[in-house]
């Protein structure tokens, strides 16, 4: 993984960046195709610091979809839809993709979608989530995805604050062992909302059928069936596409806005400069379209750039095994695959000697991306060395939408450091800040920040809030898009990661990274996947408390476990750690996405009251944990 020929176009690439941006976006936005072209490249007039392609029109819809069927390539694959949880498989060409949104983009202008309204979406992993989402798109019309089976009071915040005038959904949605039914969801968020949206869309799925309310529930498929297709709508190019909306530190969700033409230019220009895809290649992003991920990489990113996207509804473990991954990627011809750590450390643990992998052929897969959260090194080494391919791990928010940092496939691979996020993308240029603001010197900790302005693709706003925006992100840095995260840059320029700014804890006066913590416990032999949080502590104010799940098979005494893992901490990072502390866990609380809820085991740590997020995979962890932790001293 360490070893790959210093061959990269990377230095050149950022250089022309560099030396005019401008003119490097202009380039890119060769890529998309306009109905009037920009009047400005970049207007720093508009918006919070500025916006990208002023005076453009356009419709990303129509360039996703339509441009390649007039193109001559209509009878190519556009999506295939592979679904474990029901045993099928669905493939969809360019014109049937296409005809499918034209006729749900009819069925919501029926009922009186226009240009600038919002439509809420709350479905599954299915086909009919990925259409409506560009069904929106065609009408001009702003999409707010709301993850599948999200608690009621938690929906209800997001419809308040979108306002849709529709809302999309499905009877169900499938887990291993369960079936979801989200109706009595949806129905409970509109009656706790005091928006109340003038009509529904509900896809009736064969494991359960919702009841429709006369008047207000409209059955998906009867109305598809009955529209007339829709032609695209010309919307501008500052004009929102969707509003995803991410946790706030207050309780209420903030909505992340994404514009139509900066999102279309910086997403096609990824796919073949950071992924190394090209048309006609089979890329999948193993996420959920609730998540940005799934915005930009399973539904936006591919279809732009004319590829076939690969939409999952199952499971990395458990629908059927270790090796489901594998059988997806061998089976579609998948050449470049995007998934989070978490669902790596899942496999590893059941599969250690990555035995199921050896029984597909993976000729096709080139390259494995990572993101969602930082990849500790011991899985990203394991994943290198059995996988036999480039392992790249890369970094990017909600906010952004595409990648702060990562390794750049299409312009040759620069060598990688596991556990790094990579170099920075053309367009951004990361800095590590103090907490005045000043830029530290290379190999420094602290806060991760972007010079203003941010590249196209990424937020101008949140929804009817842009002083919120303001102060979350770009007052206290003037000058600086603030991240929230802290690392370093280290002498090649390779950024390092090392978790929220809240995740550096102070012991006895020291500042200790958590993420430094977690990586050496995940070294260990026995270690699956781990956390360490800051615990509230008497005498030195906070200390770092690890919790660790063990790989399959391990039978050792769970002390002898925790002492080797005391000791591992302060050999590899010193007694000023003061990492005295672990216990062994069956699992960690996550959320649907696969990120460990730190927040939530630091609390129930400290003794403090614990509400489950709205994003966790599963409630009943919290009171494991709890169970753990009981009598920790403190």
């Amino acid at each position: 993984m360490t070893d790959t020929p210093n061959t990269s176009r990377y230095a050149e690439t950022i250089a022309a960046w560099q030396r005019d941006p401008e003119a490097f976006w202009a380039e890119a936005a060769r890529g998309i195709d306009w109905v009037r072209p920009p009047d400005r490249i970049f207007d720093p007039s508009l918006g919070a610091y500025g916006q990208w392609f002023a005076g453009a029109e356009l419709n990303t819809c129509y360039n996703a979809l339509d441009r390649h069927v007039e193109a001559g390539r209509g009878e190519q694959n556009a999506l295939i839809w592979d679904s474990p949880m029901t045993g099928r498989i669905e493939y969809y060409t360019y014109s049937a993709l296409r005809d499918r949104t034209a006729r749900v983009a009819g069925a919501l202008a029926a009922l009186g979608v226009q240009r600038g309204d919002r439509v809420v979406v709350y479905l599954p992993m299915i086909p009919e989530a990925l259409i409506t989402m560009l069904a929106c798109a065609r009408l001009g019309a702003i999409h707010s995805v709301v993850f599948g089976g999200f608690a009621a009071a938690e929906l209800a915040k997001r419809i308040e604050d979108a306002t849709p005038r529709v809302i999309v959904s499905a009877s169900c949605g499938l887990e291993p062992g369960r079936v979801i039914s989200y109706k009595p969801l949806l129905d409970a968020a509109i009656a706790f909302s005091a928006h109340k949206p003038q009509s529904t869309l509900i896809l009736q799925r064969p494991q359960v059928t919702a009841t429709l309310i006369a008047g207000r529930d409209h059955d998906f498929a009867e109305a598809e069936a009955a529209a007339t297709p829709h032609a695209p709508v010309t919307v501008r190019a500052t004009d929102p596409l969707y509003i995803l909306y991410t946790s706030g530190t207050t309780g209420k969700p903030k909505g992340v806005v994404r514009d139509n033409g900066g999102h279309a230019v910086a997403l096609h220009k990824t796919m073949s400069m950071l992924y190394g895809v090209q048309p006609g290649d089979v890329y999948w992003a193993a996420s959920d379209v609730g998540w940005v991920v799934g915005h930009s990489y399973i539904v936006y990113a591919p279809l732009l750039a004319g590829c076939t996207t690969v939409m999952y509804e199952g499971k990395p473990v458990g629908t059927p095994d270790p090796g489901a991954f594998w059988r997806v990627c061998s089976q579609h011809g998948v050449r470049a695959m995007f998934t989070a750590p978490t669902a790596l450390r899942a496999i590893r643990q059941q599969d250690p000697e990555l035995l199921h992998y050896a029984k597909y052929d993976m000729s096709k897969l080139e390259t494995q991306f990572l993101a969602g959260e930082r990849c500790d090194p011991p899985t990203a080494i394991w994943a290198a060395e059995k996988m036999r391919i480039p392992v790249v791990d890369h970094y990017w928010q909600t906010e952004t939408g595409w990648a702060i940092t990562g390794n750049f496939k299409g312009l040759g691979l620069f060598p990688t450091k596991p556990g790094s996020g990579g170099r920075p993308s053309p367009g951004y240029d990361v800095q590590v800040l103090d907490d005045d603001g000043h830029v530290l010197p290379r190999g420094q900790a602290g806060n991760l920040s972007v010079r203003l302005p941010l590249p196209p693709g990424c937020a101008p706003t949140l929804w009817q809030n842009e002083e919120g925006f303001r102060t979350s992100y770009i007052s206290d840095f003037p000058g600086w898009y603030r991240t929230g995260d802290a690392g370093t840059i280290d002498e090649d320029g390779d950024v390092w990661v090392m978790g929220r700014t809240d995740d550096i804890i102070n012991v006895a006066g020291h500042r200790l990274s958590t993420g430094a913590m977690e990586e050496v416990l995940a070294s260990h032999k026995d270690v699956a996947e781990c956390a360490v949080v800051g615990a509230k502590d008497e005498l030195k104010g906070q200390v770092p408390l690890g919790l660790v799940v063990l790989k399959n098979g391990v039978s050792r005494p769970h002390d002898e476990v925790v002492k080797e893992l005391v000791a591992l901490v302060r050999d590899r990072i010193g007694p000023v750690a003061a990492f005295r502390e672990a216990r062994v866990v069956l699992r960690l609380p996550k959320t649907r996405s696969g990120k460990i809820l730190r927040g939530s085991i630091r609390r129930i740590a400290d003794g403090e009251a614990t509400v489950a997020p709205a994003t966790i995979d599963d409630p009943a962890i919290l009171d494991e944990i709890g169970v753990a932790l009981a009598g920790r001293r403190g």
